[in-house]
């Protein structure tokens, strides 16, 4: 029997996870003729990180238009930067008019993948099993959700939720509330609640540095002409790409860039000029480089914090008590409502799921001192089994969207070398993965990441994840997979 009848020529292809990765690849899949595809969503519905977090003020830092499929452009973002519930509906309306949603099972979350006799065995949490020629998982990185640490959180009487898990149910008007964290999120968050509250109390353990940004509204014109003149869209996607190529995905690559150097004057700049008062000023400035830890862009943080109803905690946090937030200088912080803007575990991937490759390789040993993976996509002795935005992948630097299109592609051209006969396995090397990741540390260490702060970058090692080159680099490495990196099994 030849290797082309071996292997059906429609292949099953299982994809885990609804959000906007899972959601690109079934419409991509489709595209290229196949069509015994399931996606696992573990959620009731789909939409990922945009279903996870609905807390006020949710926006996307990526201008909205760029942060769209490039085949499906929309004309009716309100706003340069989209709030969140836009970004939800934006998703739902690809899913539903490229029919996507008949592939989905929800509420059905993976447990396990092994791969056995070549093909992949799967388990869902339910106890039911499928069978898989491919897997590949559009699982995301911040979903997630990081809860602290803190000596008494579970004590807290009243209403607490972390910003993943936003409870709508709660009033928020003329509370005590109270937001631990000062990651983007909790910046989002402020701006939106501080005019709204009795009093807002942000407590804060780093200081964040801020690049201002403007967020104009579209007006019904603007709006109309991009409907009848798509053309537009595209010049300002070229447009909104140079400038985060220019401004921000090739400065924090290198330390020592000028670019790199004018972030920072504009931060500094944000700073000196929106916040009056001097000992508040100090209270909010980062002891480390700007853009070290993800940078953080806002049209108005700093002038709402100086709003009347809010204050800057600055002393550590001893313990939650029912009643509020003890901090190390004594004080009790008391609150109606407390606010977890803790972050995600951004190291999980697939993870929870046990994952088994051939010979019994174990993903969880596998990454037992970091994730790695080959161009973010493809793990040794893991074959058929692919990433999307998994390990190392350009997270902090470009649109995710746009990573998520250029891997699929790659991963299409994949797909076909076993569709065409070619081998019934690939996956990447082990010598290619490790020589990747031999580059990819020595380069991130020339990055703004590693200049001495603490981030969810980082690895254990204080090395940080993400991908450490060019725009241009990543671009042209995804145009056509290099098959010698890869092992194929016939």
């Amino acid at each position: 029997m030849g290797k082309q009848e071996q292997f059906p020529r429609n292949p099953r292809i299982v994809v885990i996870g609804a959000g906007m990765a899972g959601i690109l690849t079934v419409i991509k899949l489709e595209e290229a003729g196949y069509d015994d595809i399931i996606v696992y969503e573990k959620a009731a519905t789909l939409g990922g990180t945009w279903r996870e977090n609905t807390y006020p003020g949710i926006a996307c830092d990526v201008p909205a238009h760029l942060y769209t499929y490039s085949f499906e452009p929309n004309p009716d973002w309100s706003h340069v930067f989209a709030p969140g519930d836009e970004i939800q509906a934006y998703f739902e309306h690809v899913a539903k008019k490229y029919n996507v949603l008949p592939r989905v099972r929800f509420n059905a979350e993976i447990t396990d993948c092994v791969f056995n006799d070549g093909r992949w065995q799967l388990t869902l949490a339910d106890g039911s099993r499928d069978v898989a020629d491919f897997v590949i998982a559009a699982t995301g990185v911040l979903h997630h959700p990081n809860y602290p640490d803190i000596e008494g959180l579970d004590s807290f009487e009243r209403a607490c939720f972390h910003t993943a898990r936003w409870d709508h149910s709660v009033p928020l008007d003329d509370q005590r509330v109270g937001v631990i964290g000062t990651g983007s999120t909790a910046i989002q968050v402020t701006s939106a609640l501080v005019e709204r509250v009795a009093s807002y109390s942000l407590f804060q353990r780093t200081a964040q540095w801020i690049m201002p940004i403007e967020n104009p509204a579209y007006s019904e014109q603007e709006r109309e002409r991009f409907r009848r003149e798509p053309e537009l869209i595209a010049h300002m996607r070229k447009e909104f790409n140079h400038m985060a190529i220019d401004t921000l995905a090739n400065a924090v690559i290198d330390a020592d860039s000028p670019a790199m150097q004018k972030i920072e004057q504009t931060c500094r700049e944000n700073l000196e000029n929106s916040v009056q008062d001097a000992e508040l000023r100090e209270k909010l400035r980062p002891h480390y480089r700007a853009a070290c830890k993800r940078i953080i862009f806002s049209e108005d943080f700093y002038r709402a914090i100086q709003h009347p109803n809010a204050e800057l905690v600055t002393a550590g946090i001893e313990r939650i008590e029912p009643a509020g937030v003890r901090t190390r200088d004594g004080r009790l912080h008391e609150l109606d409502v407390l606010v977890l803007a803790t972050g995600f575990k951004a190291d999980r991937f697939i993870r929870p799921a046990r994952v088994i490759g051939r010979g019994g390789a174990d993903l969880d040993a596998v990454w037992a001192d970091r994730p790695i993976a080959y161009l973010s996509l493809s793990i040794p002795e893991f074959p058929n089994f692919f990433m999307l935005n998994g390990p190392n992948g350009p997270v902090g630097n470009f649109s995710l969207i746009q990573i998520a299109e250029f891997q699929v592609s790659y991963i299409l051209q994949l797909l076909e070398k076993i569709r065409s006969g070619q081998c019934r396995e690939i996956s990447a090397s082990a010598s290619a993965t490790a020589e990747f990741d031999r580059e990819r540390v020595a380069a991130a260490k020339k990055s703004i990441w590693a200049t001495g702060c603490k981030s969810w970058y980082l690895d254990k090692f204080g090395v940080p994840a993400s991908w450490p080159w060019t725009y241009a680099r990543f671009a042209e490495e995804m145009e056509a997979p290099r098959l010698e990196a890869f092992e194929l099994v016939s």
